[in-house]
């Protein structure tokens, strides 16, 4: 890929989101409460630190979920059947996924606390 004009690359990563959104419950469902937190932001007229930092928390749980749907899919190709390393590999791919939706989780909480 190296080389190539930005926009080739470009249309990469946008054939990844698509891919991700086509085949990834999980991705959708993230979306979806990502969306929801925002539409909570606008309704409590949050202030913009607020915005940024839900912009940069929902990114960072979207970009686990893209990781974690990246290392299910190779460790499948490459290895189909059950191993205790691709078990491992995953498990950790999806402990960080939680560990960023905790994270969320608690922005939110507090965003919602500052307003009570």
């Amino acid at each position: 890929m190296k080389g190539r004009p930005f926009y080739q690359r470009l249309r990469h990563a946008t054939d990844g989101i698509q891919e991700l959104w086509r085949n990834e419950q999980s991705f959708r469902i993230q979306v979806l409460l990502g969306a929801g937190a925002l539409l909570a932001a606008g309704l409590l007229r949050a202030p913009a630190i607020w915005w940024a930092m839900l912009v940069i928390i929902i990114g960072l749980v979207l970009f686990a979920e893209a990781v974690n749907s990246t290392i299910e899919a190779i460790a499948d190709a490459l290895h189909p059947d059950p191993h205790p390393s691709i078990k491992a590999a995953k498990d950790m791919a999806a402990g960080g996924v939680l560990l960023a939706s905790i994270a969320v989780i608690v922005v939110g909480l507090c965003l919602i606390f500052s307003f009570v």
